[in-house]
């Protein structure tokens, strides 16, 4: 488009910008990054006006990171509360269909990379705005005037951060009294299948989408306004499995967007058919099988879980739109859901989190749980796990016993079967005739008869074995 100094196609979509060709890096691990959209009167906007309070493109030093917030405000007579988070997931696609722009996760948790070529051809942020603003509301018809504020200056950064924060939170508490039983119609979104072709998130009452932006609500209010969206209804159909939460108008919809990779997904399983994970989760969580318990670490915690892994590594592993068996990416309001991982045991399962996370999602532990579960401070490797597990006498330490009891049973019975059928049969020595069967004596039916050895953890050695047949 030529009103735009760099080219704007989804055929970039999928554009990663690499340490050695950026030119400057906004937000991400090493900084703060966010992202928010605000419903607004008319009156209140500005059509096409780009504010940036802080450094501007051209004011910033080549490979430096910096602070970044996106403030959206959008208005028109459709315009909605209800619909700021729908569009605000949208954001994602928009920025990344700028060329040598690349946007990754979303609302505080926000990516981003300028290309050393697109920083090239401009000294501001002003084109880019602009840009993702038409981009808006040309699929978004319903948007009839938006302006746009990026900020860079750090404390104006951590004051906004501060306030979408406490929106958010006030977003995800409206389905708290929501569950799936309650509805007939889940919701499903394709955003991530560019980067994840075969994950299917879907949405309901008690599982908000694994990039935490989209609930129930919201993916009602896209599917309303654009009902060839990204977001859709998703009949929920038959219940196969209320605790695993299989369903099957999920499991259609699954085969069919996965392009038959997957033909069942159940939403509140860990380890039996688990949800897709897509590369946008907040959180991701991976199975301890050495203690037999499941930890969570969230995208900003830069430390390494006790399997010696950290979340990019896990994420990377996770990632790509598979059904991963050991792990599972999730949003954190998942957390808060009556049925979390209900069909694995749910918070009793749960053996380790970062401190941060803990923190964060305090109120919703339940109390005979919460200090049972571990932090970095706490452990970190399997070893130092093991003994606070024991020490707190964690739920999960009561399965060990029985766990043990019965591999020891299992491998006594291994044993025994390797003695006897690893037992040597020496040759019958020189000229001994093996007498004929029709000449063996036998056993009167319906009698016992001989003994019955067992040996447990015995080495048999036999040298010799003689054969002989009985005289009367």
């Amino acid at each position: 488009m030529a009103e735009f100094p760099f080219e704007i196609s989804p055929m970039f979509e999928g554009e990663r910008v690499r340490k050695d060709g950026m030119f400057v890096e906004l937000g991400g691990p090493k900084s703060m990054g966010l992202e928010l959209v605000r419903a607004k009167d008319m009156d209140e906007i500005e059509d096409d006006k780009v504010t940036i309070v802080g450094p501007d493109l051209k004011e910033m030093e080549e490979g430096k990171t910096y602070p970044w917030a996106m403030i959206f405000h959008i208005g028109g007579e459709l315009v909605e509360p209800d619909l700021e988070s729908v569009v605000e997931r949208r954001v994602h696609d928009f920025v990344n269909y700028c060329q040598g722009i690349m946007h990754l996760n979303q609302r505080y948790d926000v990516w981003m990379r300028m290309s050393k070529d697109t920083a090239a051809k401009m000294d501001s942020f002003e084109p880019f705005g602009k840009a993702v603003m038409m981009l808006f509301k040309t699929e978004l018809p319903f948007i009839e005037k938006m302006q746009v504020t990026f900020y860079t200056d750090e404390v104006e950064v951590e004051k906004q951060m501060v306030e979408a924060k406490e929106i958010f939170k006030a977003r995800d508490a409206r389905t708290k009294d929501l569950h799936d039983e309650d509805v007939d119609v889940f919701y499903g979104c394709t955003l991530c299948q560019a980067f994840a072709p075969t994950n299917v998130c879907v949405v309901s009452p008690d599982r908000i989408s694994l990039c935490g932006a989209i609930n129930w609500f919201d993916g009602r209010a896209a599917a309303k306004v654009d009902p060839e969206g990204p977001q859709f209804a998703i009949e929920k159909g038959e219940v196969l499995d209320d605790n695993t939460g299989e369903y099957s108008g999920v499991n259609e919809i699954a085969k069919k967007l996965s392009s038959g990779e997957f033909d069942k997904i159940k939403l509140h399983s860990f380890f039996d058919s688990p949800h897709t994970s897509c590369g946008c989760f907040e959180v991701v969580g991976f199975y301890i099988p050495e203690v037999d318990g499941i930890g969570w670490v969230n995208r900003e915690y830069q430390g390494m879980a006790p399997n010696g892994l950290g979340f990019s590594t896990m994420a990377g592993q996770t990632g790509g739109g598979k059904q991963i068996v050991g792990f599972l990416g999730i949003g954190v309001n998942y957390f808060y859901s009556p049925k979390f991982i209900q069909a694995d045991g749910g918070w009793n399962r749960v053996v380790w989190l970062p401190a941060m996370l803990k923190e964060k999602i305090a109120e919703t532990i339940p109390e005979d749980i919460k200090d049972k579960i571990a932090t970095e401070n706490d452990a970190t490797d399997i070893e130092s796990l093991k003994a606070f597990l024991q020490e707190k006498n964690h739920p999960v330490v009561a399965n060990w016993a029985a766990a043990e009891e019965e591999e020891e049973e299992e491998e006594e019975e291994e044993e025994e079967e390797t003695a006897v059928a690893a037992a040597p049969m020496m040759m019958p020595a020189a000229g001994f005739q093996m007498p004929a069967m029709a000449s063996m004596p036998m056993m009167p039916a319906g009698k016992a008869g001989g003994i019955k050895i067992t040996f447990k953890n015995a080495k048999i050695s036999i040298d010799k074995m003689i054969v002989s047949e009985k005289k009367e």
